[in-house]
């Protein structure tokens, strides 16, 4: 048996019942390998938990459906997080006006592989199916959650609260990072689940409203300038830190000396005019500090643990011309969306059902997209306040050489947690060994779909061969439409957002996947294509929020194209042709 088929110690079982599996989406908060801390700790039982009260809420399912031994709603095969596709087609059969292929839609794109749906008896359940259509009523008039304001309060009030962590010993360290993810992530994500399902019930109803009448590339523009989208804030901020950097002769010259080590040089200058943006971008931290990448993990860069990252960001910002005024995208997304509605309405002229219908579907889109959105930044800022101990705790062990670096906290699970504060000494060696595993586990392409007992590991392609075929000039890839526009510029192909300084003005971005830590390289983008994601997914929501042609689920697209190839995007037909 190769090692890499030894079971590491963060995988699960799949599950019978639910037996199929997807890594889309899930790649927005879990791209990588899962950390034994985040696998085995509040985060994925959370995570695992709150998925399913979320889907008892939305009346989808019953509690004793689901095994209570085993995850169900999210699995880990390989050292990767994988969502369940399983569990999703249910719903669809049992919720009013959907069906399998409309969530499959919905969720996952045109991603290839992804079986059939298999009919079971128990997958009709008209209690249920009544029991949801009482809450799609609910949502079509409801002005949302008021959940989430409080959760916005609470996420502000840990920040302000945040105590001077110099102070703290190594103990009280873990016991704030710990304490606050066990007591709040539960019912945060739970929340989130459920508006997750809520959100898709206008999308659904305008897609299919949209398709009937004849005009289904209305949809992107009817969910899509609603301009209060809370994953969308920190750009603007950002581009407005670019144009004071632009507007600075002294702010310009320390950026065009390179993002490496831009902070320092930042903070060390005695120019007023740095000061001044010093002073901006603190503020700038202080409210956005808990993006990043992989942001459901627990020793992931923050922009405020690397600022670096985020003055990459802002420095495409600042070489941006200002017709990528993302404020401008704003208003012409609005209008556009004023047009479609005037459009669908005139077409539905007299028809006081089909009207009432359409207002409502319009409402409840008004209402919940923006607070699916507000919910993941809320949760986003919680576990921020996390991270920022953890990280402390990290570059004390490192600096007195129990750790190799200071991520490695994450190595050691949560059962091992208090008595590796105690002995990190102890776990030095350990820990080593888990980190070679992980580096070898993350040298693979994981399976975008799992049907069942996953393969084995030895058997997954490895990132660095070459396994797909360069799309030459004239290829068509084809895609999902996520907004609407065409562009055509150099493709930058880039696999983590703080390569942001490579992105040039006029390029279009080309993601294996994004979370909102990507968000600012939308705004220096021509357009974006991501080769996973659905109109569901974050890359489509805040693409249509910003204004950014961009298509998802566009297979392999940062394996076919190269960097400085020319391509053309057609965000309303997803397709992106190669070549001029």
């Amino acid at each position: 048996m190769s090692t890499l088929d030894e079971q590491w110690l963060a995988d699960t079982p799949p599950s019978k019942r639910f037996p199929i599996y997807t890594r889309s989406n899930i790649s927005e908060v879990f791209p990588d390998v899962v950390t034994p801390l985040a696998a085995t700790g509040e985060v994925w039982r959370g995570a695992e938990h709150g998925w399913r009260n979320g889907l008892i809420r939305f009346g989808a399912f019953d509690k004793d459906e689901f095994d209570s031994e085993h995850d169900e709603m999210i699995g880990i095969f390989g050292g990767y997080g994988y969502l369940n596709v399983s569990v999703s087609r249910v719903m669809g059969v049992r919720m009013p006006g959907s069906n399998p292929d409309l969530v499959d839609q919905s969720y996952f794109g045109s991603q290839p592989g992804v079986p059939p749906y298999d009919p079971r008896p128990e997958d009709v359940n008209t209690e249920l199916t009544a029991r949801m259509g009482e809450v799609i009523t609910w949502a079509m008039t409801a002005d949302g959650l008021p959940e989430l304001e409080e959760y916005r309060t609470r996420a502000a009030d840990l920040r302000r609260d945040r105590p001077d962590l110099g102070t703290l010993t190594n103990e009280q360290l873990a016991e704030r990072a710990l304490g606050i993810q066990e007591s709040l992530f539960l019912p945060w994500v739970s929340d989130h689940f459920f508006l997750i399902y809520v959100a898709s019930i206008p999308v659904g109803g305008l897609a299919a409203l949209t398709a009937e009448l004849g005009v289904p590339e209305l949809l992107t523009p009817l969910i899509s300038g609603f301009g209060d989208v809370d994953s969308a804030a920190p750009s603007l901020a950002m581009w407005d830190l670019g144009r004071v950097a632009r507007a600075s002769d002294s702010v310009r010259a320390l950026f065009a000396n390179g993002v490496k080590g831009l902070d320092s040089r930042l903070r060390q200058s005695t120019d007023p005019e740095v000061e001044t943006f010093v002073k901006q971008f603190d503020e700038f931290l202080y409210e956005f500090g808990s993006r990043g990448v992989n942001e459901w993990e627990m020793n992931t860069p923050t922009w405020q643990t690397h600022p670096d990252i985020a003055l990459g960001a802002i420095d495409r910002m600042r070489i941006a011309d200002e017709s990528k005024a993302p404020r401008a995208n704003l208003a012409r997304m609005a209008e556009d969306r004023g047009k479609a509605i005037d459009t669908v309405r005139s077409k539905i002229a007299g028809d006081e059902a089909a009207t009432a219908q359409f207002q409502a579907l319009l409402h409840a889109a008004e209402i919940f997209l923006p607070a699916r959105e507000r919910s993941k930044t809320s949760l986003v800022r919680m576990i921020g306040e996390v991270k920022v101990p953890f990280r402390e705790l990290g570059l004390r062990l490192a600096k007195d050489a129990y750790l190799d670096r200071p991520e490695d906290f994450a190595l050691v699970t949560r059962q091992e947690f208090e008595d590796f504060v105690a002995n990190p000494g102890s776990y030095t060696q350990t820990i080593r060994d888990r980190r070679a595993r992980m580096d070898a586990m993350a040298a693979l392409v994981p399976p975008f779909v799992v049907v069942g007992e996953p393969p084995a590991t030895s058997t997954w392609e490895r990132r660095d061969s070459q396994g797909q075929t360069v799309a030459t000039d004239g290829t068509v890839l084809q895609g999902v439409s996520a907004c609407a526009g065409t562009a055509t510029g150099p493709a930058r192909v880039i696999h983590d957002p703080s390569q942001a300084d490579e992105l040039e003005p006029g390029e279009i971005l080309v993601a294996p996947g994004t979370d909102p830590s990507w968000t600012p390289l939308f705004v220096s983008s021509a357009a974006v294509v991501v080769d996973v994601g659905a109109p569901m997914s974050h890359a489509a929501i805040v693409s249509r929020e910003l204004g950014i042609p961009c298509v998802v689920s566009c297979t392999d697209a940062t394996r076919r194209i190269t960097n400085g190839t020319i391509i053309t995007v057609d965000g309303a037909a997803g397709t992106v042709t190669i070549g001029h």
